[in-house]
């Protein structure tokens, strides 16, 4: 991904601004005293709001330009801080803050959550085999939660074969998850494409349709239950749901014809790219992880948890072999250099948190990754800018 690199001495130039005002409010009282008043001074009220100016007013014009430009029907940011919640919304063209859109495989964070949330619960254990949970498990004795979530457990991923036969059950919207996750672990169809986990970094694949399987055994609760228990009902984002419409949509273009709404029912939601939901609800859940795993209706994950989901498991785990390798936690990429998270998805929406300043944002279009990043990186130091 690409993100802002430069880090700004935010209290050097809030000291400068402080002063400032001091300089100003005691300027009737003449040049000497001015000059003698130290920033201390200022009221914590004036403080406040110098820490809290921000401009958004360049975001619109910038994103009005790119979707005529490239002949999108619309785009929408939801830009959230860890202190004040939702502090702007932009939307253009078709969008609104109603508009639901599938958003691929930024529904890996959401995914990741789920069993993060299982193993607060005591019901699973994160980093033990998956065969310590699951009789299936022993297809692949030595593979973990942990890896599955990391896109490190050796199965094939989404970018060795898209469509990889062996594993097409995660296509599919006519069958069960679990059943999915037994026939994928248990097949020895794909004994060849297999490799030891944690020694290669696959993205995507079945290795997710296996971790939902997982946590539908342990729980013994359809994926529905959990995302309406874990995720709407505490932080009130009545609008996410999961579905399985690949076999439909057929591509990583976004399916313009496709309302999520009318998708029928299936038992076997895509666990890495089935995910819709509206942009403000996506910015929430978010803001939970900003907050350390808790939303206005009461805590969702640890704050263990929340740490481990961002913290870069393929340095950590993969030694020597993962310096090479790209950075990522659980459910979300790493980036190194500056320590923000990201979530990309295939049609264009780009969740990142800067989790050292505090701020996320949350870009949705209906397209392509590749249009979607473009965009983000004209936004993503603007936004920088207005929240430091």
């Amino acid at each position: 991904m690409t993100a802002p690199s430069q880090r700004r001495n935010r209290p050097g130039a809030l000291l400068g601004l402080v002063s400032l005002l001091a300089l100003t409010a005691c300027a009737g009282s003449g040049a000497e005293s001015a000059t003698t008043v130290p920033p201390s001074v200022v009221p914590p009220t004036i403080v406040e709001s110098v820490e809290k100016l921000r401009d958004f007013s360049a975001i619109g014009p910038i994103m009005t330009a790119f979707v005529d430009t490239n002949e999108l029907n619309g785009a929408g940011l939801v830009i959230v801080d860890r202190e004040d919640g939702i502090v702007h919304e932009q939307y253009i063209g078709e969008f609104a803050p109603d508009r639901v859109s599938l958003i691929a495989s930024s529904s890996k964070m959401i995914t990741a959550g789920v069993l993060l949330r299982l193993a607060d619960d005591g019901l699973l254990q994160l980093d033990a085999p998956v065969a310590d949970a699951v009789e299936w498990g022993a297809g692949n004795p030595e593979i973990t939660a942990a890896q599955l979530l990391s896109n490190s457990s050796g199965l094939p991923g989404l970018f060795q074969s898209v469509g990889y036969g062996p594993h097409s059950c995660q296509f599919l919207p006519d069958r069960e998850i679990e059943e999915c996750g037994s026939e994928v672990f248990l097949s020895d169809a794909d004994d060849a494409e297999v490799i030891p986990p944690d020694t290669e970094f696959r993205y995507g694949g079945a290795q997710w349709q296996v971790a939902g399987a997982l946590a539908e055994a342990v729980s013994g609760k359809p994926w529905s239950e959990l995302i309406d228990e874990i995720y709407v009902q505490p932080c009130n984002v009545a609008s996410l749901g999961y579905n399985n419409h690949w076999s439909t949509a057929r591509g990583f273009t976004y399916p313009v014809d496709l309302d999520p709404a009318e998708l029928a029912p299936t038992e076997n939601p895509h666990m890495e790219g089935g995910a819709y939901i509206t942009a403000p609800d996506y910015a929430r859940l978010m803001l939970m992880h900003l907050r350390g795993g808790v939303c206005d209706g009461g805590r969702v994950l640890s704050e263990a948890s929340v740490e481990r989901a961002h913290a870069d498991r393929v340095l950590e785990a993969y030694g020597e072999a993962g310096v090479g390798q790209p950075g990522y936690g659980l459910g979300w990429w790493v980036d190194r250099p500056t320590g923000i998270v990201s979530d990309g998805g295939a049609y264009g929406s780009q969740p990142w948190l800067d989790l050292e300043d505090g701020y996320g944002a949350y870009l949705v279009i209906e397209a392509t990754s590749g249009i979607g990043q473009r965009l983000y990186g004209e936004l993503a130091p603007v936004v920088d800018r207005a929240m430091n």
